[in-house]
């Protein structure tokens, strides 16, 4: 069997990495990517392969899956190793305590601040176009909403809309100085609920008997703000794929009730994470019959299982009514699948649908043009007019 090559700084990858990563799955279950600063890596292409490795224990996170720049204070590090690091029964512990503030019941309940919110953006829209529905719907929105489930002021939202834009560029001198002022602010946030709790996760956690710890609360409040951020690009792609799938759009306007089944097939669709989280090999472990040594690196490429032949009917086609089953891998699988992902649904479903109803002429204002990062699928902006 022949292992495709995959070289993530390719510019035939990072703008279109759909076509990239489906070629090499058409090849083989898993391809080779070397990485800058890591090395040689094996790519799992395909959906059943992906859900195997994802759901395996005898693939493992570990300290090279999440390398720290230099120049992070001594003091901040205790509060870096966040639940997402965390592998085996330490990690089942700290996911019980917080599951029950994340579960379905409880993103619906929240469902009408959500509106709220989103119709407060709307609201502040110019009265006409073109916008730039990134900066001003798109990006604040997802902020906002996990802010208020956390229990963060809205007087800090800004500088945790900052916070976020740093720690997704994973290195330079912003994200070093963000470093510790995110961990004193997500202290202050845990002070100011023990002194007045609230109806919000922060105090959820601490009511809990035999809970969290200082230093696990604090790494996990600033976890779920940052992380809560995400959903931007998912809402971001989706509006710009909705726009250029006029006979799917005009079906989802005819039928809102479509919206929750027009999620799930917008986020198998376009996916922003592109990738998963290295995992490192415990023992040697065969994939698709492909022989994976023990330490050796592998990530899955959610981007190919998405749009598996094996898995989906015409995966290239967008089908805003395709059933969900088997299950498209935009929140991952397993034990660190998306804790978040039923309210990250919500917010979309809600954001779509308001936005539908509120613009029936909304359309593209021009170009759309994609950042070139290797591992997120995102828009640098998107400029519409109503």
């Amino acid at each position: 069997m022949t292992v495709p090559e995959i070289d993530p700084t390719d510019p035939a990858v990072l703008h279109d990495p759909f076509t990239a990563y489906r070629r090499a799955g058409e090849q083989s279950p898993l391809a080779r990517m070397r990485v800058p600063g890591m090395g040689p890596l094996w790519v799992v292409t395909r959906h059943e392969q992906a859900r195997q490795v994802l759901g395996d224990p005898r693939f493992e996170l570990n300290a090279a899956s999440f390398l720290r720049p230099p120049g992070i204070p001594e003091h901040c590090l205790p509060y870096l190793r966040t639940m997402a690091e965390i592998d085996g029964p330490e990690h089942t512990r700290l996911r019980r305590l917080a599951a029950p503030a994340f579960t379905a019941r409880r993103a619906a309940e929240f469902r009408p601040r959500v509106e709220e919110i989103v119709g407060r953006l709307l609201d502040a829209l110019p009265p006409h176009g073109p916008v730039d529905l990134l900066e001003h719907f798109a990006r604040p929105l997802p902020t906002d909403v996990i802010c208020e489930l956390v229990g963060i002021p809205e007087d800090d939202r800004a500088r945790w809309r900052r916070y976020g834009a740093a720690v997704a560029a994973g290195h330079g001198p912003e994200f070093i100085e963000a470093i510790p002022h995110i961990v004193e602010d997500a202290k202050a946030a845990v002070t100011r609920r023990r002194a007045e709790p609230g109806d919000d996760v922060i105090s959820v956690l601490l009511a809990v008997e035999d809970g969290l710890d200082d230093v696990e609360l604090v790494a996990l409040v600033w976890q779920l703000v940052l992380a809560g951020q995400t959903p931007t690009n998912l809402i971001a792609n989706a509006v710009e794929v909705l726009l250029t799938h006029p006979e799917q759009l005009a079906a989802l306007r005819a039928d809102p009730a479509l919206a929750p089944r027009a999620v799930e097939e917008l986020t198998r669709w376009t996916t922003p994470q592109l990738l998963t989280t290295p995992r490192w090999a415990r023992e040697d472990v065969e994939i698709g019959g492909v022989l994976v040594r023990r330490g050796e690196p592998v990530t899955t490429a959610i981007v190919a299982a998405n749009r598996d032949p094996r898995a989906f009917a015409e995966p290239e086609r967008l089908d805003l009514g395709r059933a969900a089953a088997p299950g498209h891998l935009g929140y991952g699988h397993g034990p660190h699948f998306c804790l978040g992902a039923a309210f990250a649904r919500v917010q979309t479903e809600v954001a779509l649908t308001a936005l539908l109803d509120r613009f029936p002429r909304l359309a593209p204002a021009g170009e759309v043009r994609h950042a070139p990062d290797g591992g997120t699928w995102r828009v640098a902006h998107l400029p519409v007019t109503y």
